[in-house]
């Protein structure tokens, strides 16, 4: 969506699986190749299933300083494909009773929110809420003013709140991360525990995720094999240089966008994403509303796509420092995730970058 769901995260011991089991093949049909080909990025990776095939695919350096290749399979930040975790814990919640829907948020987050406290949990996780966003309040513009800064979630929202509304809450549609910090508060507040340890509980353990984490306090580092990710310096000068950013603390984005994976793991999580909930609650995260990009409309932390061979997918994206991915799956078992080791516009245009994304993304469905 323009991506705005994935740039706007700028824009959770691990078991590495096998070389094996993830050997790339010829770069015929690689549909990432094209992303290093037409310098998007220093490198790019996939993961693809279909006919009930897994396929993991690699193009490009994972180190520039070295000139390593890109890790098979390699663990990287996900950046919002976080909310789809997010937002599949608070509707296992509706499912239990224990969280309304329709309910404004602040009923379980008293004096939280300074403005629109009308605005409901489904709101929140649709972006119909109207809250004020914190991204561009807190330096994420150049890498070294938040790259060893911890911040905690309230000081996302003491970020966010010090602003007005953006406009009445449920009036209109308006991507805005501030809505997943509340729910990943309203996750703590209704059971009583870690936003990261339910997501663990209640998804990533079940279906055997091995190499996605959520990042503990003061983690700034990859666990597994991983290829490194670049940034501007200064994401507003053009001039500013290209630096590995690999290596950051990712507080900044928490349950909005904080999560570590693979692309095998992120295929794996939208293919089986429909087993996580019953078919009431499904059915509400696949209720989506117009975002005014072509093609894609968004449900609760999950975005619906349209692809070239006809089926939509089901999927979110996610882009932080150093690392640009999109993923999804179809209701017929198809499924991709397709990352890159830079945002779109570090090197070149972002808007065509983005394009070649999805490009990448259609190819390794269709």
């Amino acid at each position: 969506m323009k991506r705005v769901a994935v740039t706007a995260v700028l824009a959770a011991a691990m078991l590495v699986p096998p070389a094996a089991a993830f050997a790339a093949p010829p770069d015929t049909g690689n549909p990432v190749r094209h992303l290093v080909d037409e310098g998007n990025a220093p490198g790019a990776l996939a993961a693809v299933r279909r006919d009930g095939r897994d396929r993991s695919y690699v193009a490009g350096k994972g180190d520039t300083r070295t000139g390593a290749p890109v890790a098979v399979n390699g663990q990287i930040r996900i950046g919002s494909n976080t909310k789809a975790f997010t937002a599949v814990v608070v509707l296992q919640l509706v499912a239990e009773g224990k969280v309304g829907l329709d309910t404004p948020i602040d009923r379980y987050l008293p004096g939280l929110l300074t403005v629109n406290k009308d605005a409901t949990v489904r709101q929140v996780l649709q972006h119909t809420s109207g809250l004020p966003e914190y991204t561009d309040k807190i330096g994420l513009t150049r890498i070294g003013d938040v790259r060893d800064r911890y911040l905690r979630p309230h000081d996302l929202l003491d970020a966010a709140f010090a602003h007005p509304a953006q406009f009445p809450a449920g009036a209109k549609w308006s991507y805005t991360n501030t809505n997943y910090v509340l729910a990943g508060l309203l996750v703590q507040a209704v059971t009583g525990r870690p936003a990261e340890e339910q997501i663990g509980d209640r998804i990533v353990r079940p279906l055997g995720l091995r190499d996605t984490y959520w990042p503990e306090i003061g983690e700034t580092g990859l666990r597994g094999r991983h290829p490194h990710g670049y940034n501007r310096a200064d994401a507003a000068d053009p001039r500013s240089p290209v630096v590995d950013v690999t290596e950051m603390d990712p507080s900044w984005g928490w349950a909005a966008g904080q999560m570590v994976s693979t692309p095998a793991d992120l295929a794996a999580f939208y293919r089986k994403l429909p087993t996580l909930l019953p078919a009431a609650q499904l059915a509400q995260m696949r209720t989506t509303v117009p975002t005014g990009y072509p093609g894609q409309s968004y449900g609760l932390g999950l975005i619906r796509f349209t692809s070239s061979c006809g089926p939509v997918y089901w999927g979110h994206g996610g882009n932080i420092h150093g690392y640009s991915s999109l993923a999804g799956a179809t209701d017929d078992g198809k499924a991709a995730a397709v990352v890159q080791t830079a945002l779109p516009g570090v090197y070149g245009d972002p808007e065509t970058a983005t394009k070649r994304i999805d490009k990448a993304m259609d190819k390794a469905l269709c």
